[in-house]
């Protein structure tokens, strides 16, 4: 097929693809006056029920969560929005960190928050050119020239994803293309569409598709703004027309052009609102990234890797370096550090887990070996809870109008990512399925009956005929649950159901909701034995028997810029930890024990049966 057929195919005008003709270059933003242009392509709108992806829980589960933070962190300290930590025994770390009562102390002295970094690209044009390694260098072209005119308008939602067929074959990293996916979030893809709601964030840069990412942000087009595509025998240009970010009245509007040669341009409006965004290329599947200053008139050099740059608007809690700071002053005996701030702090989730380390076989999550970076041979996950002010020392307060976790049931939601929630199983067609999960593939679904387990599902009663409700949420961990955090034999769970196809959902609920009681709907029940997840994860290994039955835990509070912890604060915290054991102990059955002091005597691992 010639390029000017595939170019025909989306649409783009044959007057504008004169063959042979350069793409013309305009000093001004060339995109239309989108202030009525909105409604024109009948775009899908946000899902006007279940989470709202800005305050949901955002749980970083597997290897690329864990490289998300080492990641940042290096880069943070390249760039010099960190400070090193300390050296472990130099006087200013025993002035930063103490222990008050069974609570561990870190003061902030620029070392643990990741300062912001401004966006500022504004008004910039950038090249990525290849180079010799098999990747890309940077070079900085100046004031802003646009490739003019953008071409038609696509339709794109809300995380959406539509396809582009190039009219030439396009050279990237060590691979060429004749098709790519451009996605509403600032961002084009080669090999598979992506229009998931998770973080955007250096490890989704890295992890996925290949990727040229001039603006990767949780852009909306649906509620205004456009998406344009122009096909050109020289090049290809997606320019992001004023596009909102969630939530937000801030737009972007950047333009990505891929030239036939293999250079990508990258063109920054000066009006950009928005100023958390990652900018980059990435070959995909990688776990190499080189992090340069985009504004560098001087240019920078990318070598083989992916190669960009990631802006915050505010300064970020560096899970890194916290790790670093408490496993100077401390031995290196916990499973999981628990961390708690004085100020808010989180940005993109309520509350998040990092699991650093995994060699538990047969739970959907891959094996893998802690990195050196977090100073400790023992950790295997980090639980960062945020502002201590959001959370209830009420074991009985709701958090969330309308909602039904309180302070213990989402402490036990984020240190049970540590295990969960994550198995496919095998289905009734024989088939691999994820329909028991939910949001993020890390979460139960909606439609799970999961015994009001705390990593969300619900207990779902049977009405019969095809009927079901909701009648309870976030209690405890389910026999599942426990089988799959090493409390439990396989023998020992019972059956199981998830209900396929739920229709007249009331009040309106999907998939990846949040747990909810009194919600009615209809289905198919489809029961599930454990039999089946084994058939696709395999054995649990270690199984029951040779599982740990007590989790070491240690309670961070960290204090921002260099202030005295309060003492009423570091109280309430002291009684979420007492209270937080109770629970943990009662939410297993009693088959686990949380060991929260700071230096326990020597550990135990007796439990109730």
């Amino acid at each position: 097929m010639s390029w000017l057929a595939r170019a025909l195919r989306i649409g783009v005008p044959a007057a504008a693809l004169a063959a042979g003709s350069p793409t013309p270059l305009a000093a001004q933003n060339p995109c239309p006056d989108m202030t009525a242009a909105t409604a024109l392509q009948g775009r899908a709108a946000a899902p006007p029920f279940g989470v709202d992806k800005r305050f949901g829980t955002v749980d970083n589960g597997g290897r690329w969560g864990v490289l998300d933070s080492v990641w940042n962190h290096r880069s943070a300290l390249e760039q010099g929005l960190l400070r090193p930590v300390a050296a472990d025994d130099s006087e200013e770390t025993q002035v930063e960190a103490e222990d008050i009562g069974e609570i561990a102390v870190l003061r902030d002295a620029g070392d643990l928050v990741r300062a912001a970094n401004i966006y500022d690209l504004r008004d910039v044009k950038l090249r990525f050119s290849p180079n010799d390694d098999g990747g890309y260098d940077v070079s900085h072209l100046g004031t802003a020239t646009w490739r003019s005119p953008v071409g038609e308008q696509l339709t794109l939602g809300d995380d959406d994803s539509t396809s582009l067929e190039l009219p030439f074959e396009f050279s990237y990293y060590a691979n060429t293309h004749e098709d790519a996916f451009v996605n509403s979030d600032g961002n084009i893809t080669f090999e598979e569409a992506d229009s998931a709601s998770t973080s955007r964030n250096v490890s989704r840069l890295l992890s996925g598709a290949p990727r040229i990412a001039p603006f990767l942000a949780d852009l909306d087009p649906s509620r205004g703004g456009g998406v344009f595509a122009q096909t050109g025998e020289d090049a290809v240009t997606v320019t992001w027309c004023a596009v909102p970010e969630y939530g937000s009245q801030l737009t972007t509007t950047v333009q990505a052009a891929l030239l036939s040669t293999g250079v990508v341009e990258m063109t920054f409006d000066a009006g950009i609102g928005t100023g958390t965004a990652l900018v980059g290329l990435s070959p995909g599947r990688t776990t190499s990234f080189e992090s340069v200053d985009l504004s560098d008139t001087a240019g920078a050099t990318g070598g083989s890797a992916a190669v960009g740059e990631r802006f915050g608007l505010r300064g970020e809690l560096d899970t890194v370096a916290v790790a670093q700071k408490f496993m100077q002053s401390h031995p290196d005996a916990y499973d999981q550090v628990i961390i708690w701030t004085d100020a808010p702090i989180l940005i993109d989730a309520f509350a998040y887990h990092v699991t650093i380390a995994n060699d538990i076989q047969g739970i959907g999550l891959p094996t893998y070996d802690i990195p050196s970076d977090f100073g400790s041979d023992e950790l295997s996950g980090i639980a960062v809870m945020g502002w201590l002010g959001k959370y209830s020392d009420d074991t009985e307060m709701k958090l969330f109008e309308g909602g039904e976790d309180t302070t213990l049931s989402i402490l036990g939601h984020e240190v049970g990512h540590r295990w969960l929630a994550f198995p496919d199983f095998s289905n009734h067609d024989r088939v691999r399925s994820s329909a028991l999960l939910g949001r993020d593939h890390a979460h139960w679904s909606f439609f799970f009956d999961s015994d009001a387990s705390v990593m969300e599902g619900n207990d779902i009663e049977d009405l019969g005929g095809g009927a079901f409700r909701t009648v309870a949420a976030v209690e405890g961990y389910s026999p599942l649950d426990q089988y799959v955090m090493g409390l439990r034999d396989a023998s020992d769970v019972p059956s199981f159901f998830y209900v396929e196809a739920p229709t007249n959902t009331s009040p309106p609920a999907r998939r990846a909701g949040s747990p909810r009681v009194g919600v009615t709907f209809n289905g198919t029940r489809r029961d599930v034995l454990i039999e089946d997840i084994i058939e696709v994860e395999g054995e649990r290994v270690p199984s029951a028997a040779d599982s740990p039955r007590v989790q070491r835990q240690a309670f961070l509070y960290v204090v921002r810029g260099g202030r005295d912890p309060n003492p009423d604060h570091v109280a309430k915290l002291d009684r979420i930890r007492q209270q937080w054991e109770t629970y943990f102990h009662a939410a297993t059955d009693n088959r686990m024990t949380a060991e929260t002091r700071l230096r326990p005597p020597a550990a135990t691992e007796t439990t109730d049966p």
